[in-house]
């Protein structure tokens, strides 16, 4: 429900603080006072659009702000936790700013949104209802809605919804896939030829490094085996003057000296002599092994040419080809995979039309006899409401193709014949400002216990009635407020009467003329009703009516 309403510095607002109440709320006040100024400045907090010149002359900024409690409103709070937009408390604010510059700024919780969020938003908290054409009434989404929620069809509608929208999604899937298999012939022949190539190939794992060092050595065979046996030369044992003859003298010279300090150098020496025989040892066998192999050499050299040129090819570093053969065969296993696929997404689609065309004929069947049960109903509430003439309709046309609409298998649309003998038509095009406030009124009055909206504003419903009719019309509007939050703009005392709240608008000062709004109490209420009862000056016969007036509808 709305909890409160700041405005300020529009239109004629100068500062404006409002508390509100469950229940029915009534606003009235002298014709010109600025009576609509307060709903004209909730609507830019429901995402309305934005006139600079309703900001008050002397100022450069107008601001609006509306805070509505949602703890009983599960789709209010699902849609901002969705938007990670949600507190604690489950109060929600809606602010809106504008400036003379034509710049205008929606936020939602303090968090700035567009006005798209706002509006998307307002239409889960609050409906209102005037003469003028956004209503939501008009709407063929609204239609159907209320009839759903009177039919306890919400669930179902839900059902068919979402089997609908997951048969849409299984056909683009399914689309792509067809698609794809007739555009990527192509490239799975070449994706196959690409993996017997790499198969062929059948590298192995560090082979390409193993191969370079390996043609290295073999492309300097002759250099490798003379340095060797250059080597061998200067430490050969046998030739007096080799490295090895020369340390075993050092050896056994030193060794015929007797001093302890030079036996470390000796022992040093003879570990040194002990390594150096066995290095000549191992390099003499390496020079007897190695031979120069030319044919090898060819060997290793076009099997780095084959890696390197593929690698070229896919114009990646070698190392990268065994990673490259996995993507390959990954994307080559996915295409292949396609054809069971799109048999399983058929599969699948056959299955989702069957679910939705089940849960669609039940829906459809619910909507039938709700229609039934409501057409009565808003039909006899129409009588009460003074349009004794008026037929009450409900149109449900079944689409005439066989797709899967979102919202099942037939369109919801409300339709009034205004006067006896006439068609019924769309409520746009048939009924009149007053008439269709009085329609809304029937309507939302029959289906308050189930209407997923918990906020009616009603603005100037009463247009064109009087008397006996504008009581029960304010009856009606009282009734309504047991199972909703009502407020109502009217200029008719017998509708007043009946608000649980009451709110008077006031026009003040000379100058600049400044709107007020005062919460009354019940002499208060009382004087307000004698006011609009008619008559310049309020006479004790006048306050006597207007008292027996509110204590009669107060009971």
């Amino acid at each position: 429900m709305l909890t409160h309403l700041t405005i300020s510095n529009f239109a004629l607002v100068t500062r404006l603080d409002l508390s509100f109440e469950p229940a029915m709320s009534v606003i009235t006040g002298e014709t010109g006072a600025g009576k609509s100024i307060m709903l004209d400045a909730l609507g830019l907090t429901l995402g309305n659009r934005a006139e600079p010149a309703l900001i008050a002359p002397d100022a450069d900024r107008a601001e609006i702000l509306s805070c509505f409690d949602v703890s009983a409103i599960k789709a209010a709070r699902v849609w901002l936790a969705e938007r990670e937009l949600e507190s604690d408390d489950h109060n929600v604010i809606l602010r809106r700013t504008m400036t003379k510059d034509g710049r205008s700024r929606g936020f939602i919780n303090g968090v700035p949104v567009n006005l798209g969020d706002m509006k998307s938003l307002g239409n889960l908290l609050i409906d209102i209802h005037s003469q003028h054409e956004h209503q939501s009434l008009l709407k063929k989404e609204t239609h159907r809605r209320l009839l759903d929620e009177y039919g306890g069809l919400t669930d179902q509608a839900n059902e068919v919804a979402r089997l609908a929208d997951g048969f849409k999604k299984n056909q683009l899937r399914l689309d792509h896939l067809v698609e794809s298999s007739a555009e990527q012939t192509a490239r799975l022949q070449l994706l196959t030829y690409q993996v017997e190539e790499l198969e062929q190939l059948a590298l192995e794992s560090g082979e390409t490094e193993r191969l370079g060092t390996e043609q290295k050595q073999l492309a300097h065979a002759e250099e490798y085996l003379a340095r060797c046996q250059q080597a061998i030369a200067l430490i050969n044992p046998d030739d007096d003057a080799s490295v090895v003859a020369s340390l075993g003298r050092a050896v056994s010279l030193l060794s015929a000296l007797d001093d302890n300090r030079l036996r470390p150098i000796v022992d040093l020496f003879n570990s040194g002599l002990i390594q150096l025989e066995e290095a000549s040892h191992d390099l003499d066998h390496y020079v007897a092994d190695y031979e120069v192999d030319p044919a090898r050499l060819a060997q290793v050299e076009d099997r780095l040419d084959d890696i390197y040129n593929i690698a070229r090819k896919h114009r990646i570093d070698p190392a990268g080809l065994a990673d490259l053969a996995l993507a390959i065969n990954a994307e080559l296993k996915d295409m292949t995979d396609a054809g069971s696929q799109i048999a399983q997404l058929e599969a699948e689609q056959k299955g989702l039309r069957d679910q939705y065309q089940v849960a669609a004929a039940l829906l459809s069947g619910g909507r039938q006899k709700a229609s039934v049960q409501l057409t009565h109903k808003v039909s006899q509430k129409l009588k009460q409401l003074g349009m004794t003439g008026a037929r009450f309709e409900i149109g449900l046309v079944t689409h005439k193709d066989s797709a899967l609409h979102i919202h099942g298998a037939e369109d919801v649309e409300f339709l009034i014949a205004s006067n006896p003998g006439q068609p019924a038509g769309p409520l746009n095009k048939i009924a009149s400002g007053g008439e269709l406030s009085r329609i809304s009124l029937a309507i939302q009055v029959v289906t308050a216990k189930t209407s997923a909206v918990p906020t009616l504003i009603f603005d100037e419903v009463d247009v064109g009635i009087g008397g006996a009719i504008a009581e029960i019309v304010g009856g009606a509007l009282r009734a309504l407020g047991k199972n909703a939050q009502i407020i109502c703009v009217t200029h008719l005392a017998q509708v007043a009467a009946q608000g649980n709240h009451h709110y008077k608008v006031v026009k003040e000062g000379s100058k600049r003329a400044n709107t007020q709004v005062f919460p009354l109490q019940a002499q208060e209420k009382v004087e307000e009703i004698a006011r609009m009862l008619g008559g310049i000056e309020q006479t004790d016969q006048s306050i006597a009516h207007a008292q027996e007036m509110f204590s009669s509808a107060q009971k």
